[in-house]
């Protein structure tokens, strides 16, 4: 039936309660003392303790303030056994956490029907109980359902639309990128011709003499070559961008992949240079083979967590501040990358809930708190993971990020025959 345990220092009493309701198919432990019932209770984890009030060194009203404070027997239905009638005492034992109370001599058929009461509430307690936890589990589920749909769709887009400009970007600047390449040879043609001209006609008409004054022709033939040559890192720059951002969105590598997360971390940060402005970027990069991940969501991570890091950054620096991006191998076949800042910090009392969907630290509507969340989930779930948080208000914050080199798949299966690219 039940499991209950007996605590009181009277053996008859023990003995005759024991009988009483062992004959109604309970089974039943018994403890001499308050202590030695503690510890029964730990161990034997009984559905319903039955405690006298009176006992030496620890009395009943002190077990059951302990046993109602221990997470794992809070629920327990707690019945103090006393000859105690005043109704001080009683208000003493229903605040100690006194579900029922049973009085001296014990009448069988009270005992039984108290019990039978107990139990009936402490698998209603338990029930209900389960039903909470299973609401609590449905709710957190809704909440990273519409997080990862929300993320989903957003990143969905923003890949499309990063691969769109890119593209549109590409081909303007592989054409200007062309043409300067010609450009530079026509100048230095022209500039050549007119050393020749200068050399066989060193004495020009008046009027030309002073055109090239007015133009300033020598400055013009030594600075002209300088101009193209700015123009030509201009337009690389441009197709670094443009790389950055074919590599960032990743559109075409939906699937697992063995790739170098240095280039992705600074793929991301090339993304967000505009965003650094006068914040101090310092890597520290160690040596470690290709990784295998879904390399789009990975750079998914990097980005939300520099985001929050040059956000958390500038609340107390401005234009300042720094941001320190670390990797390194680890012996047991995994890899680290501690993304750290100097910024605003989060209070200690916070720390663990900047995983929950939907949560933030930021002023409203400065962020949805779906970002660490989203990162969680891709390290920890998709890629068997870890991601920690470690943060203090006032002096930063550090996301580590911990994956496997290599993830443990079935054989055969089809992501194993999917080519690097």
């Amino acid at each position: 039936m039940a499991k209950i345990l007996v605590v009181d220092d009277d053996s008859a009493t023990r003995l005759l309660l024991k009988r009483d309701l062992k004959l109604e198919g309970h089974e039943v432990e018994l403890a001499k003392d308050g202590e030695e019932g503690l510890e029964s209770a730990i161990a034997f984890k009984p559905a319903l303790i039955i405690c006298d009030w009176v006992m030496p060194n620890l009395d009943g009203v002190e077990v059951c303030r302990r046993i109602k404070s221990d997470a794992d027997l809070f629920a327990t239905f707690f019945i103090l056994l006393t000859s105690k009638v005043d109704l001080d005492d009683r208000v003493q034992g229903l605040d100690a956490g006194a579900d029922d109370f049973l009085s001296k001599p014990v009448d069988p058929a009270e005992l039984l029907a108290r019990v039978r009461a107990g139990l009936r509430l402490y698998q209603s307690q338990l029930q209900l109980s389960e039903s909470n936890r299973q609401l609590s589990k449905t709710l957190r589920d809704l909440q990273k359902t519409q997080a990862q749909l929300i993320q989903s769709e957003k990143m969905s887009s923003l890949g499309q639309m990063v691969a769109g400009i890119a593209h549109e970007i590409n081909n303007p600047v592989t054409f200007i990128d062309g043409n300067l390449s010609h450009g530079a040879k026509y100048l230095d043609e022209l500039i050549n011709f007119l050393h020749h001209y200068q050399k066989y006609y060193p004495h020009p008409v008046p009027e030309m003499q002073e055109l090239a004054e007015e133009i300033e022709l020598e400055y013009l033939m030594k600075d002209f070559p300088k101009l193209l040559h700015s123009m030509k890192r201009g337009a690389e720059r441009i197709r670094e961008i443009v790389l950055s951002l074919r590599n960032f969105s990743r559109l075409d590598e939906a699937q697992m992949k063995a790739v170098d997360i240095h280039e992705g971390i600074d793929n991301t940060v090339s993304i967000l240079q505009h965003r650094l402005g006068g914040i101090e970027l310092m890597k520290e990069y160690r040596e470690f083979p290709r990784v295998e991940c879904y390399p789009a969501e990975m750079n998914q991570v990097f980005l939300h967590i520099l985001n929050n890091a040059i956000d958390a950054v500038r609340q107390i620096h401005e234009d300042t501040g720094q941001i320190a991006i670390r990797t390194f191998p680890r012996h047991d076949g995994w890899v680290e990358i501690r993304i750290s800042d100097n910024g605003v910090g989060i209070p200690r009392g916070l720390v663990s809930k900047v995983f929950n969907p939907f949560f933030t630290t930021k002023p409203v509507g400065a962020g949805k708190g779906l970002g660490l969340t989203i990162s969680y989930q891709i390290v920890v779930e998709k890629h068997g993971g870890k991601l920690e948080c470690v943060s203090q208000l006032g002096e930063g914050t550090e996301l580590a990020i911990a994956i496997p080199i290599r993830q443990h798949r079935p054989p055969h299966s089809p992501s194993d025959s999917t080519p690097d690219r």
